[in-house]
């Protein structure tokens, strides 16, 4: 009788045990593909951010070398023969560092080296390749183009309101954190070259160059 009752019963059971295994994988199956998902999202949204990011450091570029009548009026970009950094840093009206960016203003060593910076940033970043020395660049131009700006500041030299709208978090601290967390999350694989320049001898042998 008991012999009986066992195979009458089998067949349910290795049903029930087949359906919930069936059910188990396809959560597994379910929760694999999110997860594919999240992360295809997050790959997309940082490679977006790495291109914006590094078109305005080549857009800087640009429109400062041809004086293309945005920041730089036409006829007055630096392949005209004007200067990229005297107008900003003549102006420098606060901070720590006034008088030392007034004697930087103009000159070529400052022009070259703030304008072959824009260049290799932008053009870095938007590429995805050597996004850690780009990020390195990047925030150290920032931090010095915050000083000049120095937004702490409520009131200018002359005594008129400097019009800063945050003591701290302006405009320069979101590109030098954009540009690191771009480099942090190696986000030069999508939508970039990332791939191809990690496998360059140098780069394999030296991963600060990714």
């Amino acid at each position: 009788m008991a012999v009986h009752e066992h195979a009458h019963q089998s067949p349910r059971f290795h049903l029930s045990v087949a359906f919930r295994r069936h059910r188990t994988a396809s959560g597994s199956e379910s929760a694999v593909s999110a997860r594919l998902g999240t992360r295809t999202a997050q790959a997309y949204a940082l490679a977006s951010l790495r291109i914006l990011t590094g078109f305005v450091f080549l857009w800087a570029f640009l429109d400062k070398t041809f004086g293309l009548g945005y920041a730089t009026a036409s006829g007055k970009g630096w392949a005209d023969g004007g200067s990229p950094t005297k107008g900003f840093l003549s102006s420098v009206a606060a901070g720590p560092m006034r008088s030392t960016f007034h004697s930087w203003a103009g000159a070529t060593w400052a022009d070259w080296l703030f304008m072959l910076g824009l260049l290799g940033i932008g053009a870095a970043v938007m590429a995805g390749v050597a996004l850690r020395p780009a990020a390195v660049a990047g925030t150290a131009m920032m931090a010095l183009m915050w000083l000049a700006e120095w937004p702490p500041a409520k009131h200018l030299s002359d005594g008129s309101p400097s019009m800063s709208t945050n003591p701290f978090a302006d405009y320069h601290v979101i590109y030098a954190a954009a540009l690191i967390a771009v480099a942090a999350a190696g986000a030069g694989t999508t939508w970039g070259l990332g791939r191809l320049w990690a496998r360059l001898p140098i780069v394999r042998d030296h991963t600060s160059l990714r």
